[in-house]
């Protein structure tokens, strides 16, 4: 199959009146007792102090010799966010792709190849972690509702020896507000919101936090939201040259196509046993239907595409988790564990396709229904991908006052995509369609598994009472396979041997088993870090460091597995603090040096394959700058610039005489910006009784190359720089807040994505474009965007 398509691959309302009476009761006595304490005293702005444990302690971020940027809770809900995509934007280091809800690809400092990210593809090189727990899943990360979040923290470059595989280039955690013991809370947040050239949206939110006894307590967070769709499917049609069948797309016309739907909610239950240890089992679970597509059609209207087969997803999951703190002796020790369940069902498009194939092959007179008579030759995508994955880690940490300080355990990981993909043609004749199916032309149906084993540690040692030196390894051994069948109905209709049963079925739902096999290895992975403290307010740091990502295996048969790719990270970095913590600048140097990348593309038939190829370096900055110049101002701005190439031309096949250069030596990495920047300005004033705040924040991103291939790269095009503003005013008196918001007020057409659908023999060729491809899809980011927000918290 030649053909390339990179899209899509609140509380329950009270029914007695008596319920509702008791809580507005509740609310107003003590919003009252909250309007009797002194109003003008403002929030603790949490920039002030940020608590991480990226380095699985509890330290001050600016004591920690770790390029990491961190929002705290008050600052995630001053920047509106609510999802990856919204606290993304102001990490610096941080870059992706999104076709679509649940689907964002991630990377750090400029460490992305522009992989097609198939189902049989390469693990993400971004590890994403909500707590103590993994939950990048093999296409990607799970799209976490952010709603009463702790805090977020993007740890930039390779996280190998304490995070491991898929942290090859950075890993962000998500934290929790965890139960609390001490004191009853509760909150709620109402927001109502019009998309330009767009519908309206609204979101519901709240969360309670109920202790139980001493020694244990509930949190309760819930949530709902309907996003606005802004893109319009509109009316066109497509005749089909070998058959003359016309196609129609009116039952499928509609404005705002790509609305969303998302609920979900989060229970945890913290139990005191002792002193000493801690139990807190939690449950999380969502879901999200999303409706259309959320990319645009090159040469049409503005946020428009025509699309002429039904299009949608919903991504359903749940992830229950438990965290078990203690103390063996002085030692403390952690277990945490999970176990995720993901169903991801899809529909796509794929009228394009067939119709370039119509156009290049007659395939369209091949396909007939039991009769003889030619039919459409229309194609769509009906998927369905199951995940499940169980991570185990057992920790074991020295007391953090010590001379020497100590952080290792081992860890264990078993993930498994259980994929299936129907593309269907309606009314196919039965000899023509894969068996035990209906109407298919082609089918996948396999079963992947990737399996991680490791054991880690670091160890720190005070030299003297300013300098520090910190060593870590991480031994990990890495064991995936995949199974199954991909394929047209019978060799009768293809006669590549690659297509061939080769055994029975093995994976239910497929009719044999074409493709079966593994991969393993074994290795390790180091750090070295040392540390000077000038004073207790400025600090330096030099690292050396390696993070991995695992090999894997090529779905098309007569391709040999593809192994891990490595990192090796040179950094120099700097913590200070200024003017009694009124001034903070941060920042880091770093060279970044990628071998044996797992470069995937369309290859033959259409099918995606990954080969080690090529290497490349990154030489970058990033700098962070946060202050608070007179009391009530807050100014912060950070940005990163990375250098990103190939060191080494990437070919078609081994680089000797004669082969093609697909990338030659000095090939700019597609994907990251040479420099993304942002800045941010708060203003917090008392209006008599009550604290108000105006706020703008600006978004600059650079231009970006979408390819590593240069033939290819010329087709898509470059995505052009772009800069969005971000602004809103509110205040809040006792426990009741209000705020009115406008995010992309210019309304700026930026692109976060864009994609290809032609045939591999024609997209290279000038004159073959011209008559039948390809045809460009851009995502863009969300239309401007105004709306109110209400809430209160107790």
């Amino acid at each position: 199959m030649q053909f390339t398509s990179l899209r899509r691959t609140g509380l329950r309302r009270a029914g007695k009146t008596s319920a509702a009476l008791l809580l507005t009761t509740t609310i107003l006595s003590l919003s009252g007792a909250a309007f009797a304490q002194e109003a003008t005293a403002a929030a603790t702005n949490d920039d002030d102090a940020i608590i991480v444990t990226a380095t699985k302690r509890s330290e001050n971020l600016q004591d920690v010799p770790i390029a990491i940027t961190a929002f705290g809770t008050a600052k995630l809900e001053q920047m509106q966010v609510q999802k990856f995509e919204d606290y993304a934007r102001y990490l610096p280091s941080v870059s992706y792709q999104t076709s679509g809800p649940g689907s964002a690809k991630v990377y750090f400092r400029g460490v992305a190849s522009g992989e097609n990210a198939n189902h049989s593809a390469s693990q993400p090189s971004v590890g994403i972690y909500l707590d103590e727990q993994p939950i990048t899943t093999i296409q990607g990360a799970l799209d976490v509702h952010v709603y009463d979040i702790a805090r977020v923290e993007a740890l930039a470059g390779p996280q190998g020896t304490l995070y491991g595989a898929s942290s090859e280039a950075g890993t962000i955690r998500i934290i929790t507000n965890k139960p609390d013991t001490s004191k009853f809370e509760m909150g709620a947040d109402f927001e109502g919101n019009s998309v330009a050239k767009g519908g309206e949206g609204y979101t519901a939110e709240g969360f309670v936090n109920v202790p139980i006894s001493d020694s244990m307590a509930l949190r309760a967070v819930g949530w709902y939201k309907k996003d606005a769709g802004y893109i319009d499917n509109i009316a066109g049609s497509l005749t089909f040259p070998t058959s003359g069948v016309t196609l129609s797309n009116a039952p499928y016309v509609k404005k705002d196509y790509n609305d969303v739907e998302t609920y979900g909610g989060r229970a945890a239950l913290k139990i005191d046993l002792n002193d000493s240890w801690t139990v807190t089992p939690q449950v999380m679970g969502q879901k999200q239907t999303s409706h259309g597509s959320f990319a645009v059609e090159s040469g049409l209207g503005d946020l428009q595409t025509m699309q002429f087969n039904p299009e949608g997803a919903k991504d359903n999951w749940y992830q229950a988790a438990l965290t078990i703190e203690g103390k063996i002796g002085s030692f403390d020790v952690t277990y945490a564990g999970s176990y995720l369940k993901r169903k991801v069902t899809t529909h796509s498009d794929y009228a394009d396709y067939a119709y370039f194939y119509d156009a290049l092959a007659g395939y369209g007179a091949y396909f007939v229904d039991n009769d003889g008579n030619l039919i459409s030759p229309n194609q769509r995508i009906d998927g369905i991908d199951r995940f499940s994955k169980q991570s185990h880690e057992l920790r074991f940490t020295s007391p953090s006052d010590g001379v020497v300080r100590f952080v290792g355990g081992a860890f264990y990981q078993r993930q498994a995509h259980n994929i299936e993909q129907h593309y269907i043609i309606d009314n196919l004749a039965d000899d023509l369609q894969v068996p035990g199916t209906v109407d298919n032309i082609w089918l996948t149906k396999q079963l992947r598994v990737d399996r991680d084993y490791a054991a880690f540690g670091e160890l720190t040692a005070d030299v003297t009472s300013k300098l520090s030196v910190t060593m870590g390894a991480r031994i990990y051994k890495y064991d995936n396979s995949l199974v199954g069948f991909f394929g047209y109905s019978n060799p009768g209709y293809s006669s590549n041997p690659v297509y061939a049963c080769q055994g029975p079925a093995v994976v239910k739902g497929s009719p044999c088993t074409n493709l079966d096999k593994s991969t393993k290895d074994v290795g390790w992975l180091h750090k070295l870090n040392v540390t000077y403290k000038f004073t207790d307010d400025a600090l330096i740091y030099g690292t050396a460091s390696r993070g991995y990502r695992p090999g894997g295996i090529n779905r098309r048969g007569d391709l040999p597995p593809y192994n891990a790719d490595f990192i090796e990270n040179y950094e120099i970095g700097w913590k200070t603090s200024w003017a009694d913590n009124r001034i903070r600048f941060n920042g880091a140097i770093y060279q970044l040096n990628w071998t044996d990348l797992q470069i995937s593309v369309l290859g033959a038939n259409g099918l995606t394959q990954i080969e080690n190829a090529g290497r490349a370096r990154i030489r970058g900055v990033e700098a962070e700058l946060w202050t608070k110049p007179i009391d009530g101002l807050t100014l912060s701005g950070s940005g990163s610039y990375n250098d990103a190439k190939l060191t080494k031309d990437y070919c078609a096949s081994d680089c000797s005489p004669g082969d093609p250069i697909l990338a030659p030596k000095g090939t700019r990495l597609p994907v990251t910006a040479k420099l993304k920047a942002n800045a941010v300005a708060r203003y917090e004033f008392p209006i008599g009784a009550s604290s108000a705040h105006l706020q703008a924040a600006m978004v600059y991103e650079g231009k970006r190359t979408t390819d590593l291939r240069t033939v290819e790269g010329a087709i898509k095009g470059d995505l052009p720089s772009y800069t969005t503003v971000d602004i809103n005013a509110g205040f809040s008196i006792g426990i009741w807040t209000a705020e009115l918001f406008a995010t992309n007020l210019f309304d700026k057409r930026a692109y976060s994505t864009v994609g290809v659908q032609c045939l591999e023999t024609t997209c290279g060729d000038p004159d073959g474009v011209t008559a039948i491809g390809p045809k460009i899809y851009r995502t863009p980011i969300q239309p401007r965007t105004m709306g109110a927000k209400v809430g209160f918290k107790f």
